[in-house]
Order: structure tokens, then sequence, then C-alpha cells
């Protein structure tokens, strides 16, 4: 006996879960007669066995996609004793497809799958299966040109109103072609789905057989994910969400975790291939309203939608909720005309010079390529949108990193690095459009895990990304991590009501200094370094961002949009471990100069620096740069100052 396992309740459910009595007393009740506007369609309707004999063998058999998968047709499908040899099953991201015979997934047919989850990975295993790597928006043209023949689509739909028509409710996606394009359609008419609003209406003419179903929706809930990392993510990718933002939240469980995350925004929209039970809390927060969008106005756009009778009870004749199929919901075009589209997807891993795997890790098939490349090229071309990509930085148990040297044999590309901007970790957020390779070598080492830091220098270093003395001074150590003090990262208002970012500086910010430098007019260069520089090389401007975090601290101060920072000003300290004390440094761009932007980074080294028990600063200051001298004096509660030569040697004690 085949038993389906409910993934998202990590439980069996035996077969009464997919015969529910008609007479559920916890749901709506259905009859063949009685109801006016049934009685005309009733010679379609009939047992699962009589609609299931208009597959014959070689068919090719379209499964409705997500929690909307027609259960109880396939159920009985895998218990026929008919011949259907050479029957294929094809479908994306089915909740539920697969059943169990002795706690192993088993199926009598080849499944044929444009998504792997744990089932399909063991069919694949098992020879049972295939993966078809092909974004899910294609697949409606290849159905419609004969690319993916449909002889038969096996769908899930409301129960029709009183003029005929049925609701695809949670899943119009590839199914609303599938629908048009099949030669039969075979439709389970359910009370407990939802009706939607869209393009999910389907007339009862169109459906050829159908088999009355009474019982609850399957919920889907997203694997677990450390709420640490979720936060941390989180609190990277949402400094580069304005608001008015148009979002779109991948098929993954890092951004469905993160985004739970997310605050104090306003007026954010949704346009996404998926909705899940995350959109509906940033719903009730008010965050999410759509008032600026540019199309859609004020209305949530999606394909399908996975997740609890929480958010089918919400979608359900909401006119707020606008359903479409995943060709026009994934067109890039159509994407770009939302203004500030942020598209946040899952990567399974990177490498270092920015290609991104979505489908395959540790050479095992896993994921899909789902809506990935659309939605970064729709962000790309959206008014100031962003393509994020977000990842743990290692697997859940820390073995491994997920920003890998290079891909493992038979892992293959699913985003080309030229298409890559922005990726994010627990670690940190790397943006690398328009980087070099060792920009981006550089950038991507930073937001792995710090144990995995050294081995990965060593392997950018073999293969010439890195110059052979490139080092990171924030790595693990073998006894302590050093991580990027996400809580300093801050915005900043000036006395003039200009915003400006002040975060901890970087490794990979070596070139943004080197540019800050080459602004500074002479006398500028110096009073800040006591001798007239003429050029800066990497390996001095690393010493003012290449730190630990703990014994020297480095921070910057840039204006522009998220993905183009300039920066304009930065501060630095290096410990003397002989006093406690730490000596200070900074350098500002001089149209920048007397607007506060070196009070504010004085005042950021302050406080970290006593959260790190610090005495105070010293500096040497040449007695011409009044300004500086000024700043000085209003750090710490001791200031004491020694004119030698045309220096003071100041002192501030905390």
């Amino acid at each position: 006996m085949y038993e389906n396992q409910d993934k998202s309740r990590g439980k069996k459910i035996s077969l009464n879960y997919f015969f529910r009595k008609k007479n559920n007393p916890d749901g709506p009740r259905f009859s063949l007669t009685g109801d006016g506007f049934l009685d005309r369609y009733a010679e379609k309707i009939g047992t699962p066995q009589q609609a299931l004999s208009l597959i014959k063998p070689g068919n090719r058999v379209f499964i409705g996609t997500g929690c909307a998968v027609p259960a109880t047709l396939l159920y009985t499908l895998e218990q026929e004793e008919r011949d259907l040899k050479d029957v294929k099953l094809y479908h994306f991201f089915p909740q539920g497809a697969v059943f169990y015979k002795n706690g192993v997934p088993q199926s009598r047919f080849q499944h044929q799958c444009f998504y792997v989850n744990p089932d399909m990975a063991t069919l694949i295993k098992q020879g049972n299966a295939d993966y078809i790597p092909v974004p899910v928006a294609r697949i409606p043209k290849l159905m419609e040109t004969g690319g993916f023949p449909v002889d038969v689509a096996l769908i899930q739909v409301s129960m029709p109103d009183s003029h005929g028509y049925v609701s695809l409710g949670i899943s119009c996606d590839i199914t609303h072609a599938a629908v048009q394009n099949a030669s039969f359609v075979i439709a389970e008419l359910n009370p407990y789905m939802p009706r939607t609003s869209g393009e999910t209406s389907v007339s009862m003419d169109r459906i050829d057989k159908a088999v009355m179903v009474n019982r609850p929706l399957a919920e889907y809930t997203f694997p677990d994910v450390d709420p640490t990392i979720a936060r941390r993510i989180a609190g990277y990718f949402s400094r580069i969400i304005e608001d008015g933002s148009t979002l779109q939240i991948g098929l993954g469980e890092i951004p469905n975790a993160a985004v739970k995350y997310l605050s104090g925004r306003r007026n954010l929209g949704i346009h996404s291939d998926v909705i899940t039970d995350s959109i509906i809390d940033l719903m009730d927060s008010g965050m999410v309203n759509g008032q600026e969008k540019t199309i859609h106005k004020g209305l949530v756009i999606a394909s399908y939608c996975l997740g609890s009778r929480r958010l089918y009870d919400r979608i359900n004749n909401n006119p707020l909720f606008s359903f479409h199929p995943m060709e026009y919901v994934c067109d890039p075009a159509v994407m770009a005309r939302n203004n500030k589209l942020v598209s946040i997807t899952q990567a399974q891993s990177v490498d270092l010079m920015g290609q991104v795997c979505s489908d395959q890790f540790n050479g095992e098939l896993s994921g899909g390529i789902s809506s990935q490349p659309d939605f970064i090229r729709g962000a790309v071309s959206s008014p100031r949108g962003h393509p994020i990509i977000c990842l743990a930085s290692t697997t859940s148990d820390g073995k491994r990193s997920r920003i890998q040297p290079v891909f493992n044999k038979g892992e293959s590309i699913t985003i080309p690095h030229s298409d890559v901007h922005y990726v994010v970790t627990e670690c940190g957020a790397a943006y690398l459009f328009g980087k070099s390779i060792r920009e981006k070598a550089l950038a991507l080492i930073e937001v792995a895990h710090p144990s995995f830091r050294p081995w990965l220098l060593k392997e950018a270093r073999r293969l010439g990304y890195l110059r052979q003395d490139q080092d990171l001074k924030c790595k693990s150590d073998g006894t302590l991590e050093c991580h990027y003090p996400q809580h300093e990262d801050k915005e900043i208002i000036l006395d003039d009501q200009t915003r400006i970012a002040v975060r901890p500086a970087k490794a990979s910010d070596v070139t943004g200094l080197q540019d800050l430098f080459y602004k500074l007019p002479p006398e500028d260069v110096y009073t800040r370094f006591f001798r007239h520089l003429k050029q800066f090389p990497i390996s001095e401007a690393e010493y003012f961002c290449n730190v630990d975090y703990e014994k020297e601290m480095a921070f910057i101060a840039a204006v522009g949009d998220p993905d183009q920072k300039q920066i304009i000003g930065s501060s630095f300290y290096v410990v003397d471990p002989t006093t406690n004390m730490a000596e200070v440094a900074y350098m500002i761009l001089h149209e920048w100069q007397g607007r506060g932007v070196g009070k504010v980074l004085q005042k950021r080294m302050e406080i970290y620096a006593r959260a790190k028990g610090i005495r105070g600063f010293k500096a040497d200051i040449l007695c011409e740069n009044t300004a500086m001298i000024r700043l000085s004096k209003k750090c710490g509660s001791r200031v004491s100052s020694r004119l030698e030569g045309d220096v003071y040697e100041v002192e501030m004690v905390f």
C-alpha cells in the first residue's frame, strides 16, 4: 500500500487523507443533485478511475503545481492496473506528487521535473525521474509550439460558479498554459480551493472529466532556517530596499525566512512569481500596500502561492491579489515597468568569479532555475531596481562553504558572473557588477564564513584571482572567528539634512579609498600624511580598510545609490597594546569638509573603541590643521596636547 508523505507537516498521510468523506463535518459539502448549476455537468463528473481512462500509454501528463497537486487523481493513477507504459508526468514544484512505499518515494511512472525537491532527488537517483533545467516562464511557449506537448492535464480547481467557471485558485503559473494546450483536461473540483482574481478562470466546457473531492488543500512550510542567519541576511538586504520598492521574493527558504525581519519600510509593492505567508506578514505590518507601484497599483501580483490555510483564506475572493500566468509575471519587460523592483532569490553556491549555481550542490541536484534569470533581468532593467542573490555562507552543519573557489564537477552555471549584482550571506553583502575578477573574489571571500576564508584566500591566489601577498585580517585563526560588525552599519543625517552611509570598512573598499585619495588637493594630502605623496598604492591603501575589527578599526562614509556609493571620508585606528591607546587618522574629501562628516566618523570610532575597552585615542596633528585640532577637542572626557615643532601630539582619554 502506498502512502503519501506530507513534507510540510513531517508526517505520513494515509489513504484517508485523499478520500475524505463527503459529509466532512469540518469543511464544505457538495452534492450532484439539488445544486442546480452542477446538474448540467453530471456527465463530466465521475470516479477517478473513469476520469483517468482518458490517459493512454505513451501520454505526456501535466501535473498541477505546488499545493494544488491533484492528489486523489495521482493516487488513483499510481494504483491503475491498466498498461500505462511510457506515460510521463511533467510538473513544477509538486507538493505531494510522489507516493511513499515502506518510507521511500516510489512511482511507477517516469517524472520530468522542472524543480528538484527531496522527493524528486530520490526518484532521480532511482532512475525514475529527469530534471529539465529551463526557466519556468519559458515552458508555456514550449507547450504551445510542441516542445513539451501535453496530452492530458491533471489539475485541481475550485467549484464552478453559477456561470460555469472554475478558478485555478492558488496555481495559475504554468497550469494556465497546460489547460490551454492539453488534448484533455481532468480536474479535481474542490470546495476548499480559493477563488482568485486575475487570469484564473476556466470554463467547465474546457474540462473533459472531473472528480469531486472535499479535503483541505495541502499546506507548505519552508525548511527551517537559523533565525540568526535570517536576521543578519535581512539586515544586509534591507539597506538596499528603498521605500516604495516593489519586491519579488523567490522560491527559497532563505529569502522567505529573512523577509520576516524586514522592518522600517513604507509603501512596498509585490510583483512575484510566488507568494507565501511572509507576504501576508508584510501586509499586516503595513509595509506593503502597493501605493507606489507604477503598474498594477495597489495590487499584489503573483502566479502561484505556497503556504498555510491563513494565506489561502486571505486570497479567497480578494481583489487585492491578482494571479497571472508565469509567462506574464516573469516577463522582464513587464517587471521593468515597476520602478525600484528588488528581486531577492536564493543560490545553492557562488564561485569566486561571481557565477551562481541554483540547482545543484556538492554534485547533487537540488532546487531549480525557476524564475531567477528572468527576475534578475527585470530588476536590472527597472529604474533603481536591484537583483539580490542570497544564501547561507555554509551548509547547515557548517562543514562546507557555499562560497566556492570553483564549482564542483557537474555543477552548472545558472547565472553568469556578468549578470550578478548583489550576493548576500549572513556574513555580509558583496556588490559584484562591473567589478574585476580580483575585486569580485575578494568581496566574496569577505562574505564567506570566517573559518573558510583562509582556504578561499589560498585557492584564489592559486587560481590567479588575487595577488600572492593578498591577505584578509578578518578571518578565523582557529580559535576566534572575525565577523563583520553589521550593527555598526548606519545611515546618518548631517546638520544640513544630507544623508550619508557610515559603516565599517572592508578590504574590498581599497579601490574606493584610492579614488578618495586621488581627489584630495595636495595640501590635504600633506596635512593627512605629513608628506607630499604623489601615489597611494593598494598595499598602502589596504592598511586603512583591511582590519580585524578588534585591535584595528576603520569606518567609511559614503553617499549615492546602494550599488554606486562614493566614499567621501574614512577613519582608522590601531591599538598600541602597551598603552591600550589607539592612534587615529582621518581622510575627508575636500568638498565635504566642514559639513560634519569628520565629527560623525570620530563619534562612531569613539563609541566602538569604548565598547572594546580601549582607554582613548592619540593623534599627531599639524598645527596648521586647525579643523582637526578643533575636532580632537570634542573627543573623550579629557583631552591634552603637546606641541613638538609644528606637530601637536594629542591624547583623548575616554
